[in-house]
């Protein structure tokens, strides 16, 4: 494999719902098949799931697998994208938090940008972390019990936290570096 695959064969799951935030699914996805993943797309039901772009209903993305199909030993992190309306459905749905819990129990990366440390919040992992979300959801991290920091990036642990879209760059960087180390080779 060539040197600027870092990421030949980990397995990356994206989980979103039904207004994800356009980008944030978009950029993720393509940066980490670009660097080599086999990245699949879980939702809460198979079929397309449709973007949030802005102001207005984005594109259609196709779902690999549904969340209650999914299990964290098949992957090596997890990537939650935001937007205001795709989180706030996925942090009422159990099957989802449990997902979220398990991936960071198994110490793989947890990765959410915007206003998917909603969901963060949701499966308790917040508490005691440093972390950084939207704005608008800043309280909300605060009082869950998070060190809320306004950063670009944030990693905690196996938690990686961006702000919004204009830190997309600097959130891939981050889990691509942590996929990275997470198995390098024993030298």
């Amino acid at each position: 494999m060539a040197t600027d695959t870092p990421l030949a064969s980990r397995r990356i799951l994206i989980m979103a719902t039904d207004g994800f935030e356009q980008s944030e699914l978009e950029v993720p996805l393509e940066r980490l098949q670009d660097a080599g993943a086999d990245v699949d797309i879980a939702s809460l039901e198979s079929g397309d799931i449709t973007g949030w772009d802005k102001d207005d209903w984005g594109d259609d993305i196709e779902v690999d697998l549904r969340i209650a199909d999914a299990r964290v030993d098949d992957y090596d992190a997890l990537v939650l994208p935001g937007g205001q309306i795709n989180p706030d459905l996925l942090r009422v749905e159990k099957q989802a938090i449990e997902l979220i819990q398990g991936f960071a129990k198994a110490g793989k990366p947890v990765a959410a940008i915007c206003h998917a440390p909603w969901l963060l919040v949701e499966a308790g992992l917040a508490k005691g972390r440093r972390m950084t979300s939207y704005k608008s959801i800043r309280t909300d991290v605060a009082n869950a019990g998070a060190n809320v920091l306004d950063e670009a990036v944030v990693i905690d642990g196996n938690i990686i936290t961006s702000r919004c879209p204009d830190d997309l760059p600097l959130f891939c960087d981050a889990i691509v570096d942590a996929l990275a180390k997470a198995h390098a080779p024993a030298e």
